[in-house]
C-alpha cells in the first residue's frame, strides 16, 4: 500500500485512512474532521516515518519541506574536549539530546558543530530578543549570510534562522515543516505549557537542547526527553573551572539591619505572619502562595498583610547596610570589573544614583543595554548593576567580581549569576560575594539557592 504523509498546521496526516489498526504509528488517532484520516503532533514525524517504512509501506513524504544545506564554517576552530565530547555524544544519540554545560563553557560552539555536521535547514530558538541578535551575529560570522530572524517585528525565514520562544510557539504551525534541525538555547524554558508547542508542532528529526541547569521546580524538565531527547552530556562548573573556566571562590557576608530597620522589619513580619497563621496558610506547602494572595484580596486586613510582606522583604533585600557594604567592595576591587545583582529595579536604581554607575533592567532599551555592556568591555567603566536580566544567555565582557545583593531562592538563578564572572583569563581568580541580611528570612533563601555543588 502506498501512503501519503503530510504536514498540516503543526500536525501530521496519514492518507489513506484505512490503515490497519495494528500498523498505526504511535501518537496517531483517527480524526473525524479530516475524513477519518490519522493525525498526530508534528513531533511524531521521525518515529512515524521509520515505523511505516519498517512495516513495508511506500511513503510519499509531503511533510518534509526542509532542505539539505552546504553551509560550511568559514573558519576552523578546535573545540575544547568537553565541546567535542558533547557533539560526539549527541551524534551517537542519533542527533537528539540535551547538552548541559555551565555558563561560559561554549555551548553555542557545540550548536555550530551540530549545524555543520547535520547540514539541514536549522532553527535556533532563544528566550530573548537580545539573544536573537547575538546568535544571528555569531551564526553569520560562522556560516556567512543570510541568517533569518523571527521575533521583535521581524519575520524572515532562511536556511539558518533564529527565533524567540514566543514567536516559535505562536507560529510553528506555519513553518514547523521548514527545519530539519532545531536548537533550543536555554532549553529549560521549553517545557512550559505554552513554550512546549515550539517542539510539538515541528517535524524536525534532529534536535539539540542547550542549558546550564535543566531542572525546573515544577518537575516539567522530565518532558525534555520527549521534546528534544535525553541528556547526552553533563559537565559542571567544578569540573571545568581552572582549565576551561576561571578559578573562583564564593564568599557569603552577613550584614545587620540598622536599629530602625530592625524595628520596621520585625513589625512588618509580625503583621504578615500573624495574618498567615490566622488563616491557616502554609506558604511552603502546595498552593500556599496562591492561597495567601487570594486571602489578601478579600479584606483590608489582608491587603495590609500583603503590604507588610512586601515591606519586610524590601528591608531584607535592600538594607542600608548592604548598600554600604557594596560601597566597601567597590573600593576594594576598584581596579577590577564588577557586576552586581539585585532582585528589583527599585534597588538597582537607588544604588545607581548613590554610586553613579550604569545599570541594566528589563526596561533598558536594547541599544542602551548594548552600549553599557560594550562600555564595560572596553573599560569605559568598571562597574555595572543589573536586576535579573543578565542572569542567562547574553555574552558578557570579562568580569572578575560578582556581588549578589538580593535574588530569589532559585538554584538556577544563583548558578547563572556565578557563570557571569567565569570567563577564563590567564591568572584570573573570580570572586562571587553574596550579601545576606542576618536574622531575616533571607538567610533561608540563601541556603536554598546555594544547594548546588558549585557552592560546596
Amino acid at each position: 500500500m502506498n501512503l501519503t504523509l503530510e504536514f498540516d498546521r503543526g500536525t501530521l496526516l496519514i492518507s489513506p485512512r484505512d490503515l490497519p489498526d495494528d500498523c498505526i504509528p504511535a501518537g496517531f488517532v483517527r480524526d473525524t474532521r479530516a475524513g477519518g484520516r490519522l493525525r498526530a503532533m508534528a513531533l511524531e514525524y521521525r518515529r512515524a516515518l521509520a515505523t511505516l517504512i519498517r512495516a513495508g509501506y511506500t511513503v510519499d513524504d509531503r511533510a518534509r519541506a526542509y532542505r539539505q544545506l552546504n553551509r560550511r564554517p568559514r573558519e576552523t576552530r578546535v573545540p575544547y574536549p568537553h565541546q567535542r565530547e558533547a557533539h560526539e555524544a549527541w551524534l551517537a544519540q542519533r542527533r537528539r539530546g540535551v547538552v548541559v554545560l555551565p555558563t561560559g563553557a561554549g555551548k553555542s560552539f557545540v550548536a555550530e558543530m551540530a549545524i555543520a555536521s547535520t547540514q539541514r535547514s536549522t532553527l535556533v530558538i532563544v528566550p530573548t530578543l537580545d539573544l536573537v541578535a547575538q546568535w544571528a551575529s555569531n551564526l553569520e560570522h560562522a556560516f556567512g549570510p543570510p541568517i533569518g530572524l523571527i521575533g521583535g517585528g521581524s519575520f524572515q525565514i532562511e536556511d539558518i534562522t533564529v527565533s524567540t520562544y514566543d514567536s516559535a510557539y505562536l507560529h510553528m504551525d506555519r513553518f514547523g515543516d521548514r527545519f530539519g534541525l532545531v536548537i533550543f538555547d536555554e532549553a529549560h524554558h521549553l517545557p512550559g505549557e505554552s513554550m512546549s508547542q515550539a517542539a510539538e508542532l515541528s517535524i524536525a528529526p534532529y534536535r539539540l537542547g542547550l542549558t546550564a541547569t535543566p531542572e525546573r521546580p515544577d518537575g516539567r524538565h522530565q518532558l525534555l526527553d520527549t521534546l528534544i531527547g535525553p541528556i547526552v552530556l553533563r559537565r559542571t562548573v567544578t569540573e571545568l573551572s581552572g582549565e576551561y573556566l576561571a578559578d573562583y571562590e564564593t564568599i557569603r557576608i552577613d550584614v545587620e539591619l540598622s536599629e530602625s530597620e530592625r524595628m520596621a522589619y520585625d513589625a512588618a513580619r509580625a503583621e504578615y505572619r500573624g495574618f498567615v497563621e490566622t488563616k491557616g496558610i502554609r506558604l511552603g506547602g502546595p498552593g500556599g502562595w496562591r492561597r495567601f494572595i487570594e486571602a489578601t484580596s478579600r479584606s483590608a486586613e489582608g491587603r495590609a498583610a500583603l503590604q507588610a510582606y512586601l515591606a519586610q522583604k524590601r528591608l531584607a533585600q535592600a538594607s542600608q547596610s548592604k548598600v554600604d557594604r557594596l560601597g566597601e567592595l567597590l573600593q576594594r576591587h576598584k581596579n577590577e570589573k564588577l557586576l552586581f545583582f539585585t532582585a528589583e529595579n527599585r534597588a538597582v536604581h537607588e544604588i545607581s544614583r548613590r554610586y553613579l554607575v550604569p545599570v541594566i533592567t528589563h526596561e533598558t532599551p536594547t541599544a542602551e543595554r548594548r552600549a553599557i555592556l560594550d562600555g564595560l568591555g572596553s573599560g569605559r567603566w568598571n562597574v555595572v548593576g543589573t536586576s535579573r536580566v543578565l542572569n542567562e544567555g547574553v555574552d558578557m565582557p570579562d568580569v572578575s567580581i560578582g556581588v549578589i545583593l538580593s535574588g530569589s531562592g532559585s538554584v538556577r538563578e544563583h548558578v547563572q549569576r556565578l557563570g557571569r564572572i567565569l570567563r577564563r583569563r590567564e591568572g584570573k581568580r573570580a570572586v562571587l560575594y553574596e550579601l545576606v541580611t542576618a536574622d531575616t528570612a533571607e538567610s533561608y533563601t540563601s541556603e536554598r539557592r546555594r544547594a548546588h555543588e558549585a557552592y560546596r
